[in-house]
Parts: C-alpha cells; sequence; structure tokens
C-alpha cells in the first residue's frame, strides 16, 4: 500500500526536494524518475528498489546512506544504475514518519558533479499474527450482576498496521461480546454463586473476517477466567432447614425448636432442644458472617435467656404456667442486621416424675432371615416362631405399666418397633449381625432410657425348622387340595345329575318297600313265604314304577293260569274271581334288587291292581276282592289252582266256585282299615 506521510513537515521537506531536482534538472548528468521509492516488506535480497539514468561517462556512487548498508548501485548495460536492495526489509521496524534516505553522486569529466537524494519508504504486509497482551486475563464477577452489564474490555494488537481484528468468545453461556470488532464482554445470563463459582471462556482474534477465502489470515487466543463474587445478598439460615428455590432466589426453611422445661423446676445449662441447639449459619455459605441472636416475643417475663453469640437458652427462674411456652428467637448479622431471620422454640411444660420408663432387659437379642420380607417379625430364636418382643416398665405406676411410653430405634434404620414392641424389618438387609439401639420414651416429660438390641440375619434359602413348611411347600399342598375339591365337586355333580334322572325309580322303589312293610304287619316286614303288590292308584306316567312290573309279571302268571278261551279275550270283569291265584300260600323269593332294575323300563299298554273296587277303565286288569284284608292278620291267604275244563260253560262254573271259596277264606279274616290298603 502508499505510504502517506503524516507530518506535515515531512511533506513540507519532500516538496522542497522535488524542486530542487526540477531545478537542477538542466544541468544533472544523471536523474531518478522519482522522490520517494516503496518497497515491500520481506522482499528478497537483490530487489531493485530505484533506477538512476545517466549520460555516457557518467560514474554513479552511493556516498552515504541512512541507515547504512541497505542498498547498493548496480550499472546496467544501457549506462544506468539500479538501487539494488541488501537486506530484507521489515515494515515494524521501519519508521514511518523518517524514509530511508541514500545520496548518490554522478561525475563525469569535464562536467560539474550532480547529486541525488534517493527516499526509500517500505510497505506493509499481512505477515503477523495479531496479539494479545497476556495469556490469561481473570475478572472478578459479583453474581447477580444484572444482564447486559459490561464486565472487560480485552482488545489484541496487530503489528501490521493496516489489518483489522475480528474477535469471538466460546463458550457464550453467560456472557458475550458487544460486536464482532469490539471485544466488549457482557453479561448474558443471571449469576448464582450456589451454582457457579468460577468460569472458564477463551477470546480469538483474527486478521480477517470470518469467511475470507484466498488471503492470508491469523489467528491468535487468550483465556479468561472469571470469578463470581458471593455477595451478601442473603439473611441467616436456622439450622437445619430445607433449601427451595424460588426463581432466581433460594430461601432455606426451618421447621423450629421443640423441648420441655419442668414445672415450677429451674434447669441449669442450656436446654435440651430438637432437632439439636438453636444455630443459624449466613445464607452467603462462603461470607460466613457473624451472626447474633435475641428474643423477639415469648420471653415477656424474662424466664428464658438467650446467648448473643451461641443462641444457647437457658432458664433463669422456674416456669410457674402450664404451658406450652412459645419463643421468637432472631438471628441477624453482626455487620448488617437488615439481613435476619426468625425461628420459633416451642418448650412442652410437665410434671417432673422419680423414674423414668426403662427396658426390663437391658439387651435383646433377635433373629430373621434375610429373605422374610420387609415387614415381617423379628424371632427370639432360629428355632421359634414366636416373635421377639421388648417390653419397658415405669416405676412411677403401681402395675408398672405407663399408658405414655413410645419405643423408637436411636440408630440404625434396617428395623423399627411398633408401639407393642415388636421388632420389624424396616428394608432388606444382608446376611449377619447389626447392632442397634433402643429408646423407650415418656411421652408426657421426655424422660427416656436406652438398652441394646442384637439382630442376627441368617441366609435366606436354610434348612427349614422341624413341623414348618416353606411358602412354596405350602403353596404346591393348597393347589393340590384344590384339585382334589375340584374332582370331587365334579363327582358330586355327576352324582347329583344320575340321581335327578333316576328319581322316578327311586322313588318307586321306596314305594314298594312301604307297601311290603304295610302288608307284612309294620315293622315287623312282610310275612315270611308271602309276595304283595298293588298299583291301583299308581298315575299312568310312572310307567317305571316297582309295583308296576311286579304286576306286570302278575298279569303274565295270570294269563299263564287261565284257559284258552280267557286266554282269547274274555272280558276283564269275568276273569277277576280266578285271579285270586296270584296270592300263593307257597313260598317265593322276594324280587332281588337286580330284578327290580330290571323291571324300571317295563312297558305301560296293560296295568294290573290288587283293589277291593272293580276298574273298568281301559287298560287295567285288576284283582279285587269283596273286603279289604288286615294286614295285622296271621291267616293265609288261599290261591286255589285253576284246573277248569276247557270249554266255556265249565270254566264259567269253575270260576264262580273259586270266587266263592276266595270270598269264604277272606270271611274268616278281620277287617282291614279301608283307607289304609287303598292307599297304597
Amino acid at each position: 500500500m502508499d505510504l502517506r506521510p503524516k507530518e506535515s513537515s515531512a511533506v513540507f521537506f519532500l516538496l522542497v526536494i522535488f524542486t530542487l531536482n526540477k531545478f537542477s534538472e538542466v544541468q544533472s548528468i544523471c536523474k531518478a524518475d522519482k522522490v520517494l521509492y516503496f518497497i515491500k516488506e520481506n522482499n528478497a535480497i537483490g530487489d531493485i528498489v530505484a533506477t538512476i539514468t545517466a549520460e555516457d561517462g557518467v560514474t554513479a556512487t552511493i556516498t552515504s546512506q541512512t541507515p547504512a548498508g541497505l542498498f547498493s548501485l548496480d550499472a546496467s548495460l544501457d549506462g544506468s544504475y539500479n538501487l539494488i536492495a541488501e537486506t530484507v526489509m521489515d515494515f515494524e521496524i521501519f519508521d514511518k514518519n523518517t524514509p530511508y534516505e541514500v545520496n548518490v553522486e554522478c561525475t563525469k569529466a569535464d562536467s560539474p558533479t550532480t547529486t541525488l537524494v534517493l527516499r526509500i519508504a517500505i510497505q506493509d504486509v499481512n505477515d503477523n499474527p495479531p496479539e494479545f497482551a497476556y495469556s490469561q486475563y481473570s475478572l472478578d464477577v459479583d453474581e447477580l450482576t444484572a444482564v447486559g452489564t459490561s464486565v472487560g474490555l480485552i482488545t489484541a494488537n496487530d503489528p501490521d498496521e493496516s489489518d483489522r481484528l475480528y474477535y469471538r468468545l466460546d463458550p457464550e453461556e453467560y456472557f458475550y461480546l458487544q460486536t464482532d470488532f469490539s471485544p466488549n464482554i457482557l453479561v448474558k445470563s443471571p449469576l448464582d454463586y450456589d451454582k457457579v463459582q468460577k468460569i472458564s471462556m477463551t477470546l480469538y482474534a483474527q486478521d480477517t473476517a470470518t469467511g475470507s477465502t484466498g488471503v492470508v489470515s491469523h489467528t491468535t487466543s487468550t483465556t479468561i477466567e472469571v470469578n463470581i463474587v458471593d455477595i451478601d445478598n442473603r439473611p441467616p439460615w436456622f439450622q437445619p432447614c430445607t433449601e427451595t428455590e424460588i426463581v432466581s432466589s433460594k430461601v432455606c426453611i426451618n421447621s423450629g425448636y421443640e423441648g420441655t422445661v419442668k414445672l415450677n423446676e429451674q434447669e441449669t445449662g442450656p436446654l435440651s432442644l430438637t432437632p439439636g441447639p438453636v444455630y443459624a449459619i449466613d445464607g452467603d455459605k462462603d461470607r460466613d458472617e457473624a451472626i447474633c441472636y435475641a428474643f423477639l416475643g415469648g420471653n415477656e417475663d424474662k424466664t428464658f435467656e438467650i446467648n448473643i453469640d451461641t443462641g444457647s437458652i437457658t432458664m433463669l427462674k422456674p416456669v410457674d404456667v402450664a404451658g406450652p411456652i412459645v419463643l421468637t428467637v432472631m438471628a441477624y448479622q453482626k455487620e448488617n442486621a437488615d439481613q435476619f431471620a426468625t425461628t420459633t422454640v416451642i418448650l412442652k411444660v410437665v410434671i417432673s416424675s422419680n423414674h423414668p420408663p426403662t427396658f426390663v432387659k437391658p439387651s435383646y437379642e433377635g433373629f430373621i432371615s434375610e429373605d422374610a420380607g420387609v415387614d415381617s417379625l423379628v424371632l427370639e430364636s432360629k428355632t421359634s416362631n414366636r416373635p421377639l418382643r421388648v417390653q419397658a416398665t415405669d416405676e412411677d405406676f403401681s402395675n408398672g405399666y405407663n399408658p405414655d411410653i413410645k419405643f423408637e430405634v436411636v440408630d440404625g434404620t434396617e428395623f423399627s418397633i411398633t408401639p407393642e414392641g415388636f421388632i420389624l424389618m424396616a428394608r432388606t438387609v444382608s446376611p449377619g449381625t447389626v447392632n442397634l439401639r433402643m429408646r423407650v420414651v415418656d411421652t408426657s416429660n421426655d424422660e427416656s432410657s436406652t438398652a441394646s438390641l442384637t439382630v442376627e440375619v441368617t441366609p435366606g434359602g436354610l434348612e427349614l425348622k422341624t413341623g414348618e413348611f416353606s411358602t412354596e411347600e405350602m403353596a404346591a399342598v393348597g393347589a393340590s387340595l384344590a384339585v382334589v375339591i375340584v374332582l370331587c365337586l365334579v363327582c358330586i355333580g355327576l352324582m347329583v345329575h344320575r340321581i335327578k334322572g333316576h328319581n322316578t325309580a327311586w322313588k318307586k322303589i321306596t314305594e314298594a318297600s312301604i307297601f311290603r312293610s304295610t302288608l307284612g304287619g309294620g315293622s315287623g316286614g312282610p310275612k315270611e313265604g308271602m309276595q304283595y303288590s298293588n298299583e291301583g292308584f299308581q298315575h299312568d306316567g310312572d310307567s317305571g314304577s316297582v309295583n308296576s312290573n311286579l304286576a306286570a309279571d302278575l298279569e303274565n302268571k295270570l294269563e299263564s293260569g287261565l284257559k284258552p278261551q280267557q286266554r282269547r279275550g274274555l272280558p276283564q270283569e269275568n276273569m277277576t274271581p280266578s285271579a285270586a291265584s296270584i296270592l300263593q300260600t307257597t313260598s317265593s323269593t322276594q324280587p332281588d334288587s337286580s330284578s327290580l332294575a330290571e323291571t324300571i323300563d317295563g312297558e305301560k299298554e296293560v296295568k294290573p291292581i290288587l283293589t277291593k273296587e272293580r276298574r273298568t277303565e281301559e287298560g287295567y286288569k285288576a284283582v279285587w276282592f269283596k273286603q279289604d284284608i288286615d294286614p295285622n292278620t296271621k291267616e293265609d291267604v288261599v290261591i286255589i289252582p285253576d284246573t277248569g275244563d276247557v270249554d266255556g260253560d265249565h270254566e264259567e262254573d269253575d270260576d264262580s266256585e273259586d270266587e266263592d271259596n276266595l270270598r269264604t277264606d277272606l270271611d274268616s279274616e278281620d277287617e282291614e282299615d279301608e283307607e289304609g290298603l287303598t292307599s297304597i
């Protein structure tokens, strides 16, 4: 690029030189075509800087140069001289206000000497990267600094005067640059000391615009460490407390403190409070401002005193009220009382007792399997199913029973204690021995005592104790019983279905049994050697009854004893007298169950009956009597065989005679209750 002198004196000087050169051109034996010559830095040795024209026979020499040794003259064949660079030029060491100067003297015989003054300026090229003053910078920024606030300006320098630098910041999570050519660092998002205390970034400087192509480009970088400063923006926090974030603010909530004091008794030393003593810390944790304590309310009668530095509460006099007593305590920064917080201390007033509750034994030992499961009971021994139970007594009570006690595990979370004193597994525990400390507390006055508890957790899958079954075995037994019950129910169902299907047959068997019992004389059973049958009052639908089938058998016997004419179709009423042959004095075997079963499915076209009345309905064959038969009588019923002739007339006489003989025998028997016989 062209070098433009910035000082007016230098410009004036050059104009004067130019004028003198013009004035002397007429008499000069050599001359230069320019007043000021330029050469780019980083040139090669031997590069031509300027050319001097001269007359024939002129000799040109360098008489002086500032600085020395930079240039030389080289004669050309045409008689001119070239000014040659003897070194590599560097723009960064070149004085931009004072060009290099070379004095050349031209001589020729019989001619006056001509002196030329040549001035050379160095041109800048992009041969150097930008530079930051330091390889690392450190900035301190207060937390909660407003977004958009400038926290620092860090620039780089480029020895190449014409270069313009472009900047880039990485990462830009919390900070960003105002522009890419102005490295003014601004806050991008709120800073919270509790979340981040130090931020590291890299600032880049480049001598060409991002995306430029085809040009030489150089880049440099530096590291910026930002330290977030914890400012005094939070009040004291009572401990313990639960931290909660609301929008961009964080608070810590304390539930207060509790304790007990005895009525009309003054305790010495600090009161024991739960949880722990009154204590607060600076909410700005790393500032650790000194904290002071004071009562805001609840201590109007000056019964209590709080230590301004430690927060310990002591009694100045006994409490004479029933309570509870609520004290309001304030914690504030010693150097800035505007930063404060409050909490409550609730004191329960109790009547002291002479004895605290105590465990029955100073130590207990229990056993449980690791695979027993949560909420399972700890047992007294490895071979017992009896659960371990801890108990406590209170000598203030005549029977030792204090209704206000409670049990708790002081240390450890593996087991818990029920109000009744049983030990439960609270979570899964590995095999081994667990040592715990238990406490029994009188909730009315907070008096307590402790005892030790050792629980041996045995590995799972051990051999069962005698007489016990595992869960898997019990499940298998239950499944087997369920299958058996289902099979039994299926069998019962089939039996019920079969019984219902043959209900009529069972009914008729019963009817036959009752009939035999009635004719046989009651409980004594039927008379030996006798058979009785009666279907006089059976319904047509009961075709399968035992009486019906027995009557059918009697019908066959009746027809076999009839004469051929009778078998060929005599009227029913004419056949009746000879039907007495169905009652025989000879012994006959009673039908067994198999014969009864065979008669169940008998036909029902003809129904023989035994009755004292004539039945003329179609489909019936009746054997009737003049008078009823007494079932209690010991008389035999005589059966008169049919031995009549084949012809019809003789058959009628025989029938009449048989009927008269049958009636004579029946008249000699006692009269039977008509209703009893006909109802069979």
